[in-house]
């Protein structure tokens, strides 16, 4: 088969398309034909050889965590799937014609196969840092970077739970916040002002590691009510690090649930064939992205 990997840690130029042997689903796994896969900054992250603890990596190594596909095998004590369903989830070298996936879902009605490939670990993500935020119903959310997956994500998810979201990004993105629920401002000098104007912040976010988190803590005004998925030094100043922590069922049952129901959609900015994943890599590293972007297998 097909596959993008690596065998030296770097920037997007040691990304390779090599011939790999198929992979096989064990036990409690299952496998697909990769219809698409999901390009995430962790994935870059990885490449360049960042210490993010949930992925230890061994080189060469292959490259993606996410992947919508066809099930072409179930492994030993996989229930409830079979062989030609469609399904969307997380596993490991998703950049490839087939992938095994460790957590998954039936794709919803209507969705594309780029479409699934841009929700697992994403929506996990959302789920994960909303809770560990602790926000609640009637509160308000600050989200720094709010246009990418990630943040596109939490805003639905936080406007379904009666949640208000205050949105930062670039000036070209205040509309598609605003669409997406949000109170929106761009980033740039005087930001924190133009967030107090808004109104006043019970938690926040931060999605893009742009060197935000003293601000956020001050207009929180507790380090305990900041979480960062893009600061490594997030923690110097007490506030968490959230990393990758793997897509599981129940958050993608979660995600189906919110497609199905019209709450959720992330758009795909861009798509990339396999032979373009470095290229997808310099546009995820460039930011300013609106929504998702994924590989077509």
């Amino acid at each position: 088969m097909k596959k993008v990997s690596f065998a030296e840690f770097g920037g997007p130029d040691v990304l390779r398309l090599t011939d790999a042997e198929e992979p096989h689903a064990g036990p409690g796994r299952i496998r697909i034909a990769v219809r698409a896969a999901g390009v995430n900054p962790v994935d870059w992250r990885i490449r360049e050889g960042q210490v993010l603890g949930a992925h230890p990596v061994e080189l060469p190594a292959g490259v993606g965590l996410d992947a919508a596909g066809v099930v072409d095998e179930v492994g030993e004590g996989v229930e409830g799937i079979e062989v030609g369903d469609h399904v969307f989830g997380e596993g490991s070298s998703t950049y490839a014609e087939f992938a095994v996936l460790s957590a998954w879902a039936r794709m919803p009605e209507g969705l594309t196969y780029e479409e699934a490939a841009g929700y697992p670990s994403v929506v996990e993500t959302a789920l994960r840092i909303v809770r560990e935020a602790g926000v609640r119903p009637g509160q308000t959310l600050l989200v720094s970077g709010a246009s990418g997956g990630v943040g596109s994500a939490v805003l639905q998810i936080a406007r379904d739970r009666g949640i208000t979201v205050i949105g930062t990004a670039g000036a070209a993105n205040q509309e598609y916040l605003r669409s997406l629920g949000a109170l929106a401002t761009t980033y740039g000098e005087g930001w924190p002002e133009r967030v107090r104007q808004l109104g006043r912040v019970d938690a926040a976010l931060d999605l893009s590691g742009s060197g935000v988190i003293r601000e956020l803590v001050e207009l929180t005004g507790d380090p305990g009510k900041v979480v960062s998925i893009a600061d490594l030094d997030a923690p110097k100043l007490g506030v968490r690090f959230s990393g990758v922590a793997g897509s599981v069922p129940d958050a993608l049952a979660e995600a189906a649930a919110l497609i199905a129901r019209g709450r959720l959609h992330i758009p795909v900015e861009k798509s990339y064939t396999l032979d373009e994943a470095a290229a997808a890599h310099i546009d995820s590293q460039a930011g300013h992205t609106r929504g998702r972007r994924v590989i077509v297998v």
